[in-house]
């Protein structure tokens, strides 16, 4: 994240087991409670884009980059590195700032992650604006890792079958996951490359394809995120399903109803599980789209008081 005339500070936070988090704190010092942003992935970064929908004379917000993604170091590193390590990440953030309270704002991934921490510290959380709902369950992930969306991208399944070995067409997914963690720099580079072409390529509600330029493609996202993914997020399967009826915090939540990557049904069932949540259905994608940011910077506005 590139720092602006509102950042009030640029960290690096030692979590121990040698990992260190870079930390962008920006906006309202003096707002009360304060957000924290919780990014993709597993295996992306916080980005300056971002930070759009915040006003900096209201919000206060943490951005932070997870472990091994982005200016936090060692880059790419796979040990203690599991969601229970990211989510007590948090706490050690927000002990490390002296913030009591705080709202957690996110989206596919860390909408995973915010409901985590959420169920377990909710007398930390204040509140959770989510987009792009992900729960983690096992049929979430495989609605992408077996092409279950390829009635609506059928050019993109295929794609991703012809980087396959056919004797592998039924188990893809994992070939790649194999591959990216424990095969030869080639495998390694080419099943990356096949993975995050995939995503990428049914993200975007407008259809257009933004192809990976293989000349500067750094495999190492895609290496964090199979490394999550062949271990089921280290999450057990229906977990966040089974206990988000003990939220009582105040949640939203905006689903892009043509998301490819998380499908809408999981935020239907999560806005019936949470008595008094809220869930806004946008014409959108998986990314952010007019309408759907359009919804999360109104939520944002009525979460704006500078000093509540």
């Amino acid at each position: 994240m590139t720092p602006d005339e509102f950042t009030n500070q640029e960290l690096h936070l030692d979590v121990g087991d040698g990992h260190s988090l870079y930390i962008c704190d920006w906006g309202d010092k003096h707002a009360k409670t304060p957000f924290i942003y919780l990014h993709g992935g597993p295996g992306s970064q916080i980005k300056d884009g971002h930070r759009e929908g915040f006003d900096p004379q209201k919000h206060r917000v943490i951005f932070f980059d997870q472990r091994g993604c982005g200016q936090s170091t060692p880059y790419g590193s796979l040990e203690h590195n599991t969601t229970d390590d990211l989510l007590e990440d948090i706490t050690r953030i927000a002990t490390h700032l002296k913030i009591k309270k705080f709202r957690l704002i996110a989206s596919s991934w860390g909408s995973c992650l915010a409901l985590l921490y959420a169920i377990r510290n909710p007398k930390n959380v204040a509140g959770l604006v989510l987009g792009g709902i992900f729960s983690g369950s096992r049929g979430e992930c495989e609605w992408v890792e077996q092409g279950r969306f390829n009635g609506f991208y059928p050019e993109a399944w295929e794609e991703f079958l012809e980087r396959t070995p056919k004797e592998h067409h039924t188990d893809a997914a994992a070939y790649h996951y194999k591959n990216i963690l424990r095969g030869d720099a080639h495998q390694v580079f080419n099943s990356a490359l096949a993975v995050e072409e995939l995503e990428h390529s049914i993200m975007r509600l407008d259809d257009r394809t933004h192809p990976i330029d293989p000349a500067t493609f750094d495999p190492t996202s895609a290496r964090i995120f199979a490394h999550y993914f062949s271990n089921e997020l280290f999450i057990p399967d229906l977990y966040i399903l089974k206990n988000a009826s003990k939220l009582t915090m105040p949640v939203w939540f905006v689903q892009g109803r043509y998301d490819m990557e998380c499908p809408p049904y999981i935020a239907h069932l999560l806005h019936r599980a949470i008595p008094g949540s809220q869930l806004y259905m946008t014409i959108g994608g998986h990314l952010a789209e007019h309408e759907t940011r359009s919804v999360l910077r109104a939520i944002l506005l009525q979460l704006d008081a500078p000093h509540e």
